[in-house]
């Protein structure tokens, strides 16, 4: 296996290990064991997979977790303020109560045992005072979901009261995927333009961030033009409020766009779908499951981690 595969490597191959072939199967699943190269009975739903992987073999995964992190408790309270959504270097250091140096020594530490990675923004403020901290993202899915979920309820987790483990992740589950269906969406918008557009293709993809302004995807092709895109995942279908909103944020960070992508996981309004019309690429949910075509045993990646 590769040293650092990118997180489609990992979710291709898990796909094809446990034989799922519908995307949001996939992710539901991913967004918990992803990474940990395990093989899953995938008719039992995830809550009771949580329970006889994770939960009842807490000891010696938690045991596993002490060589990255040496039951260092300033490491386990970062790693969990960052797997809850909290993204940012300074907002990390504030919500830790740590100072600056201490702070950057602990992220630098983490980012070289690969437990979390920085995602630095495509492209920087035009002003110098206008950048914000360096964004950092876990860098697999299963630490993500111990240090947010099974890390902060050690106590009752390892005396086999999961009650307190249950609710918090009742109230976490719904959104949690989102953050690896943006990073997957990623891929996506590369492989849709640099399909339509073979000449020019993408050669840097991410998104863009500074103090006032925060833009979901953000790319930069080979002759220098920038795609700037918006996601949204609620129930409702994308509004035309989405493409005003995004060209406000690309204005008011001073980016020159030449094309825009929107993703709406449950469609778009008729007003948005005539944006077709006018170099606007519209992506939604079922779009996504292009990213599992194909898959067969040259996906499957080799993970050395004890099996549970």
């Amino acid at each position: 296996m590769a040293k650092h595969p990118a997180l489609l490597q990992h979710f291709r191959s898990f796909a094809y290990q446990n034989n799922i072939q519908d995307f949001d199967k996939a992710l539901e699943y991913f967004t918990v064991f992803g990474g940990t190269g395990w093989k899953l009975d995938v008719s039992k739903s995830v809550d009771t997979l949580i329970e006889e992987k994770i939960l009842s073999n807490y000891e010696p995964l938690h045991e596993s977790m002490t060589r990255y992190t040496h039951n260092n408790g300033l490491y386990h309270m970062m790693l969990t303020i960052i797997a809850l959504g909290v993204n940012h270097e300074n907002d990390v250091f504030k919500k830790a109560k740590v100072g600056r140096d201490k702070g950057e020594e602990a992220i630098d530490y983490l980012v070289s045992k690969s437990l979390i990675k920085f995602d630095l923004s495509v492209e920087e403020p035009l002003k110098e005072e206008g950048g914000k901290s360096d964004r950092i993202l876990f860098d697999l899915p299963f630490m993500r979901f111990w240090f947010a979920m099974v890390s902060p309820n050690y106590q009752s987790i390892s005396q086999k009261n999961y009650d307190e483990f249950r609710q918090k992740w009742q109230k976490q589950r719904d959104n949690f995927s989102i953050l690896w269906s943006n990073i997957l969406l990623l891929d996506l918008v590369q492989e849709s333009f640099n399909e339509k557009c073979k000449e020019d293709p993408i050669v840097k993809i991410g998104s863009y961030y500074d103090k006032k302004t925060e833009i979901a995807i953000l790319t930069k092709r080979k002759s220098g033009s920038m795609i700037a895109g918006a996601s949204k995942y609620s129930k409702d279908a994308g509004k035309i409020n989405m493409m005003h909103t995004l060209i406000e944020k690309c204005e008011k960070a001073e980016l020159d766009i030449g094309d825009y992508v929107l993703f709406s996981k449950n469609g778009f309004t008729p007003e948005v779908e005539a944006l077709k019309e006018k170099e606007v690429t519209l992506l939604t949910q079922k779009d996504l499951s292009v990213l599992l075509d194909n898959v067969n045993e040259k996906d499957l990646l080799v993970y050395k981690n004890k099996k549970y």
